[in-house]
């Protein structure tokens, strides 16, 4: 079996007042464009997830967060076909600032009844159990 790079992600569902989730689509010159996707990014050498995330949630939303903002909640794990992904997905309920398309993502917040009508990457696909137990 052929193995493939590991790639490290971080992803972060921040929740607002109304119970709302924030999903990004990716743009349209991005690998898996038009899909959607909690916002987060790569982790780089020698940071933590809770690094990386305040990091890429202010670069791509302007957003100010703090570390212990951050809650593990759960990880993917995917193979896709020239990559296996591992993803730890952190919830975050307090942060500064409106989010603010940076890099050209349309943003949305969604109820968790309307997960479903948003096609997502096959790897985020299993989080979504958990969002919706985090927020009945």
């Amino acid at each position: 079996m052929k193995k493939h790079p590991l790639v490290l992600v971080v992803t972060c569902a921040l929740v607002n007042d109304s119970s709302q989730v924030l999903f990004a689509q990716r743009p349209e010159d991005k690998f898996m464009a038009g899909l959607w996707e909690l916002p987060g990014g790569k982790i780089e050498p020698n940071e933590t997830p809770e690094e990386a995330l305040v990091r890429e949630l202010y670069e791509e939303l302007g957003l100010i967060i703090k570390t212990d903002s951050l809650t593990p909640l759960v990880f993917a794990s995917h193979s896709y076909d020239t990559f296996h992904l591992l993803m730890p997905l952190y919830v975050c309920r307090q942060f500064e600032g409106t989010p603010m398309p940076k890099e050209g993502q349309v943003l949305k917040w969604l109820s968790s009844g309307d997960f479903a009508h948003y096609p997502m990457p096959t790897a985020d696909i299993p989080l979504l159990r958990f969002l919706h137990a985090l927020l009945a």
